[in-house]
């Protein structure tokens, strides 16, 4: 927890590397929560109400999932080490898991770590189509509610790119998240309720006006 207050988190070379590695990167990624955006397609599939999105359901399914290997990530930075700790972090009500499930089995997901106002991206997998996109959407509705201010992805994707992610320097970063770390967000798991569905909605009215 000191590390990521300071801006550092741990990684593995491969899933069977033993060795934990503390990455301070001089360039930082980021998903900015008020520019967060929505494709028009994704919208309707949260609409239809495709799949049943949970938090803190199954959050060592989850991490296990992100660290298998996949097509197209023959390997992964989660290593048994990084598992057991999020793991233990989610007993103890830091680390959260957003789920995504399709006929009553896991179909995609991402997990983090919540501290101050920020929210720190771990990792993410999915094996039904939109499945990992459809969690992240609910977990930035989720952030936003929840009064957080900074969501760190600690690298920018092309898959990241399509929903506003982009990268900072260093410097910036840790201005920001020094800023975050002073707020006081409540992060807590309620998908059901008409506040959530407003900011939901929110989220889709902003996406269409970026669109537009």
């Amino acid at each position: 927890m000191r590390a990521y207050a300071a801006g550092v988190f741990p990684m593995a070379k491969s899933r069977d590397d033993p060795t934990i590695y503390w990455i301070d990167p001089q360039e930082r990624g980021v998903l900015p929560l008020q520019e967060f955006h929505v494709p028009r397609s994704l919208r309707k599939t949260i609409r239809r109400g495709v799949f049943q999105v949970r938090c803190d359901t199954a959050c060592g399914q989850v991490i296990a999932a992100c660290a298998e290997s996949d097509r197209g990530r023959e390997d992964t930075w989660i290593n048994a080490e990084i598992a057991r700790a999020y793991t233990r972090l989610n007993e103890m009500g830091l680390v959260h898991s957003i789920e995504a499930w399709h006929d009553g089995a896991l179909a995609g997901g991402l997990y983090g770590l919540a501290l101050g106002g920020a929210f720190f991206g771990e990792s993410m997998f999915t094996r039904v189509t939109d499945a990992s996109k459809v969690a992240l959407v609910h977990l930035v509705a989720l952030l936003r509610l929840c009064g957080f201010v900074l969501l760190d992805t600690q690298f920018v994707t092309e898959h990241l790119t399509r929903f506003g992610a982009r990268e900072i320097t260093a410097r910036q970063y840790h201005r920001l998240l020094d800023a975050a770390l002073h707020v006081e967000a409540d992060f807590h798991c309620d998908f059901s309720g008409s506040d959530f569905s407003s900011e939901l909605e929110s989220l889709f009215r902003q996406s269409s006006t970026q669109t537009s």
